[in-house]
């Protein structure tokens, strides 16, 4: 039978300004600040309609020179939805393969043009009919699939969460992805024990850091895999008590040497450079968890190599399902932009996640901060390989305005 057509995209995505768009109030009109440090929007119209925003527009896979800062508009919020002024967006590798065209959820959903960005923070603006518990002026994140990188978004209300006390914006817009890829990981899939033996490679990573954190915090033994030896303080920051640079001569040995009965649990995001050694770095029993294959981009460089792409594919090990139930050994595996329909899940997962911070078990994520309009830069160093933690774009009055017609 013929394939179902695939789901739209989110209905709360910027749309392209029409080009005789005549806007009468600029992104830096829409806020005032209350006296409690909250921000009030200017009153909206009775009969509301879309407001001018400034987004990331890719029109086709590329390099940099593809991350087009353009005038959209964003559609007024509808039943069940909340319409934010974003300052801060989280800059995830996700987003680099979507420029690239690697990304297979913004093929489904999307296709081309696309706005990437799957977190953000800043201010509700507008609410939905229905909308209770949110008012306008409230400081938040939320998640979105795709369109965050504009300095409007409007997202469904249920994927929308308060930022904690004490939080900068910054620090809220870092939070959410890397913490609900760990949480997936070590809750939904792994089920990580008290007294588990884990592995995280990538470990002074957002996601590396939100693994080692959340698996201390679950009672395991953490070792972390860097790729430099100037990031093993990040990693032992994050809760790592063994740091192994990739540099090190022998770090598959070094691995064993600090657990020598394996890893009950392994993560894994580089592919096809490191899954044959985390399978056999397993315990038995033990949970390989995969999720991405960053190792398959070229360090550096801004395009994808189809040669390195084909002969990384034909090295990525396959798992045979006779031999992993003879070593009780499992491969697990998911993406998270192919689950937005798990609520429940979601809401669980913040909840924790937000309790925890609230808490302060969980600190708010290093991160490094830079303009809107350097998206290019942001996309650079991250592809460089030497970042630690999250990189986040603040967007100021004047670079939400910047593109305004």
């Amino acid at each position: 039978p013929p394939a179902p057509p695939p789901p739209p995209p989110n209905p709360g995505a910027c749309r392209h300004a029409p080009p005789a768009a005549a806007w009468e109030t600029t992104v830096a009109q829409t806020t005032t600040p209350r006296p409690d440090g909250t921000m009030t929007p200017a009153p909206a119209p009775e009969n509301a309609s879309p407001r001018p925003a400034t987004a990331v527009v890719i029109d086709r896979p590329g390099g940099h020179d593809r991350l087009n800062l353009q005038p959209v508009h964003c559609p007024p919020p509808a039943a069940g939805e909340v319409r934010i002024a974003v300052r801060a967006i989280g800059v995830n590798y996700a987003d680099v393969l979507v420029r690239m065209g690697l990304y297979a959820s913004a093929r489904h959903y999307v296709g081309w043009p696309v706005t990437p960005g799957f977190e953000v923070a800043g201010f509700i603006e507008d609410i939905g009919s229905g909308v209770v518990g949110w008012r306008p002026g409230d400081r938040v994140l939320a998640v979105t699939r795709f369109g965050g990188y504009a300095s409007r978004i409007v997202v469904p209300a249920q994927q929308v969460f308060r930022v904690p006390n004490g939080w900068l914006l910054e620090q809220a817009a870092a939070f959410p992805t890397a913490h609900l890829t760990a949480w997936w990981a070590l809750r939904r899939l792994a089920h990580v024990q008290p007294g588990e033996n884990v592995l995280v490679h990538s470990a002074a990573g957002g996601v590396g850091q939100a693994l080692c954190r959340l698996a201390r915090l679950a009672g395991a033994h953490v070792t972390g895999i860097v790729g430099h030896p100037d990031k093993i303080p990040a990693a032992r920051d994050a809760g790592a008590q063994h740091v192994i640079s990739r540099h090190h001569p022998r770090p598959w040995e070094q691995a064993l040497r600090h657990r020598p009965d394996g890893y009950h649990v392994v993560l894994d995001a580089n592919g096809a450079d490191t899954l044959r050694e985390s399978w056999h770095l397993l315990a038995a029993p033990g949970r390989l968890v995969v999720y991405g294959f960053h190792a398959m981009l070229p360090r550096g460089a801004s395009r994808p190599s189809l040669l390195k792409l084909a002969w990384d594919w034909l090295r990525t090990p396959r798992f045979n399902p006779l031999d992993m139930t003879r070593h009780n050994r499992s491969v697990l595996a998911f993406n998270l932009s192919f689950l937005f329909d798990q609520n429940d899940a979601l809401q669980q997962a913040m909840s924790e996640l937000l309790d925890l911070a609230a808490g302060h078990a969980l600190p708010p994520p290093a991160h490094q901060t830079l303009p809107f309009h350097d998206v290019h830069r942001a996309h650079a160093r991250l592809e460089s390989g030497r970042s630690t933690g999250k990189i986040v774009l603040h967007i100021s009055d004047d670079d939400a305005a910047a593109h305004v017609p």
